[in-house]
């Protein structure tokens, strides 16, 4: 078991000031496999006062030799590339094919793409007499999730650091381990001190004295819509800015002219992908109340395909193969809200909430689908963050679009057809950040935000880049 007492502050690895640890679980075997140093305010302070010392330079050295960083640390990243795919692995429970491609192929992937992108990039524009500027907007506050816990790291510290920025990252304390592995590249390749930071802790603790302290000048969060309301209250005193990514009940639309085998195939995935354990994942299903049962049987048909596997083997099909959730108190909360379902009327038609029999150990929940759910149900305006497919029906595009945008949320959503125009012209009513016709490809240059409390943030591309630029006009 490793034990990780010290974090990566000012370009060496520190002793954490605290005596507390949060211990690391393999999600399948239900096994401890690290422990790791809770940090505190003393520690913050540190990587703060680091970051900020650092950044005179840092936001003044050239383009090009900021790219040159990025590069490297990529292909550092790569040679480690079969490391990071199994730490991740254990940490989140992703099966080991989807770990490979996803988990650590997007995250590599990305470091090429910015330091093309900031290469690029127009950071100077006339407009009539003035010289408009963009400027690094300083210290960057970095919070990120346990689902997709490198990729997401990558989408705020890669930008941050193309912008000029200097950084200090909590990782989630449930998978701290993979960005130990991101320090250690950094430090590696020689990033110049204090430009990146990592500290880990609890939200409660060290998220909040990120959020609260003076020196910070951005906080950039993705996580649940509880704890992003508290970031920004407690940077609401020092007027940072702050950029929130959160959660989304998203829904796919399917309109009546649309092939139920392949709206089977897609909307599966795209609901149970990384096991329900996505933030934009589709996990409510509109069907047209003509062909309700068409499009029913075609689903649990696809889903009764499901297997839950055993993240460390070889599993080549990744759009039937799914691991466990993250940790033992997030399977109980995906299983409550299975049960809620079951008590507010909805019809369980595969799956349900107790232990799956094929997998006795681990913190494995049973791909679950549910029909007859109706708007007004906790499971369809809650996000669950597992293996829940609730099906609902509509009348008219007009009511399913209602439907659509009748959640808190507005982070993504799809649309399937066999019309193009008329798909896109259902997209273009629904009030959500990106929209998928017909499962169209994952796109890392596209950005991804949501509306209303899925957030206010814009990641990836040059959407990306720009959350971490200031605006400065100069008039000559």
């Amino acid at each position: 078991m490793k034990v990780l007492d010290n974090f990566y502050i000012d370009g060496a690895w520190v002793p954490s000031t605290g005596d507390s640890h949060v211990e690391v679980t393999d999600s399948a075997t239900e096994e401890v496999i690290a422990r790791v140093a809770e940090g505190g305010q003393a520690d913050v302070d540190a990587a703060v006062a680091a970051a900020k010392a650092a950044f005179a330079t840092w936001s003044t050295t050239p383009v090009d030799i900021r790219a040159k960083y990025l590069r490297d640390i990529g292909a550092a990243l790569t040679g480690r590339f079969d490391e990071i795919a199994d730490t991740i692995s254990s940490e989140v429970g992703s099966p080991k094919t989807f770990a490979q491609m996803v988990q650590a192929g997007l995250s590599i992937g990305e470091w090429e793409n910015f330091a093309n992108l900031v290469e690029s990039y127009e950071f100077e524009e006339t407009v009539g007499n003035s010289l408009v500027v963009r400027e690094p907007i300083g210290v960057v506050g970095a919070i990120t999730p346990w689902n997709y816990p490198l990729y997401l790291i990558i989408c705020k510290v890669v930008p941050a650091i193309a912008a000029g920025c200097t950084v200090v990252l909590k990782p989630s304390e449930v998978t701290p381990l993979n960005a130990y592995i991101l320090a250690e590249a950094v430090h590696e390749v020689g990033l110049p001190k204090g430009v990146f930071n990592l500290v880990v802790g609890k939200g409660t603790v060290v998220g909040e004295a990120m959020s609260k302290h003076p020196d910070i000048d951005m906080m950039s969060f993705t996580g649940s819509g509880r704890a992003g309301a508290a970031v920004q209250k407690a940077a609401a005193d020092t007027v940072k800015r702050v950029g929130l990514e959160l959660g989304g009940k998203s829904a796919n639309i399917v309109l009546d002219d649309a092939d139920p085998a392949a709206v089977a195939m897609g909307g599966v995935f795209a609901a149970f992908i990384n096991s329900g354990q996505t933030c934009s994942a589709l996990t409510r299903l509109l069907v047209p109340e003509s062909r309700k049962d068409e499009y029913v049987d075609a689903i649990v048909n696809e889903a009764s395909q499901c297997r839950l596997v055993d993240p460390k083997a070889d599993e080549p099909d990744i759009l039937h193969s799914f691991g466990p959730m993250s940790s033992k108190a997030h399977q109980e909360r995906v299983r409550d809200y299975i049960r809620k379902g079951i008590d507010e009327g909805a019809t369980l038609v595969l799956g349900g909430p107790e232990q799956p029999e094929e997998q006795p150990k681990g913190y494995y929940v049973k791909p679950t689908i549910f029909t007859d759910v109706t708007p007004d149900m906790t499971i369809a305006q809650e996000e669950i963050f597992g293996p829940v497919l609730s099906i609902l029906s509509y009348r008219d595009e007009d009511e399913a679009v209602e439907i659509a945008n009748g959640t808190i949320y507005g982070l993504s959503g799809g649309v399937q057809s066999a019309d193009p125009e008329r798909a896109k012209n259902v997209a273009r009513r629904m009030r959500t950040g990106q929209v998928d016709v017909n499962g169209a490809a994952f796109n890392t240059a596209a950005p991804f935000g949501g509306y209303k409390q899925s957030g206010n943030t814009r990641e990836r591309g040059r959407w990306g880049l720009e959350e971490f630029l200031e605006t400065k006009s100069i008039q000559l």
